[in-house]
């Protein structure tokens, strides 16, 4: 079992940052952000490998999403920047134990964070 609890979140403006956070009882092979946009699906917006390094974005968001995670803190980050109201969603952290070929699908994690709001006004 992981447990991943969420902090950040808010409202901003367009051209803005803001930073997510997700606190994890422990890091696991793959960690990445999915958002949820009303009437809309979940999307992956980033992911990242414990063992490689490697990180993955969606093209909606390269360039202007950063993914970290601090190995001492068992924290996974998401460094939001230019913010844009398209971003507007709810957003999750998310885990998975296992070793995926696919890490922006929601389909291959097992454990989810709460969800925190993003709300980016023009």
């Amino acid at each position: 079992q992981v447990q991943l609890l969420q902090s950040g979140g808010g409202s901003v403006q367009a051209g803005e940052s803001l930073t997510l956070s997700c606190a994890a009882s422990k890091l696991t092979p793959f960690m990445s952000w999915f958002r949820q946009a009303p009437g809309k699906e979940r999307e992956g917006v980033a992911a990242i490998s414990q063992s490689s390094g490697n990180r993955y974005y969606a093209d909606s968001v390269k360039d202007r999403f950063t993914i970290s995670q601090d190995n001492a803190k068992n924290t996974l980050d998401l460094q939001m920047n230019s913010l844009k109201p398209e971003d507007t969603a709810m957003y999750y952290c998310a885990a998975t134990e296992h070793y995926i070929s696919s890490p922006l699908a929601e389909n291959k994690y097992d454990y989810w964070g709460q969800g925190a709001q993003v709300t980016v006004s023009s």
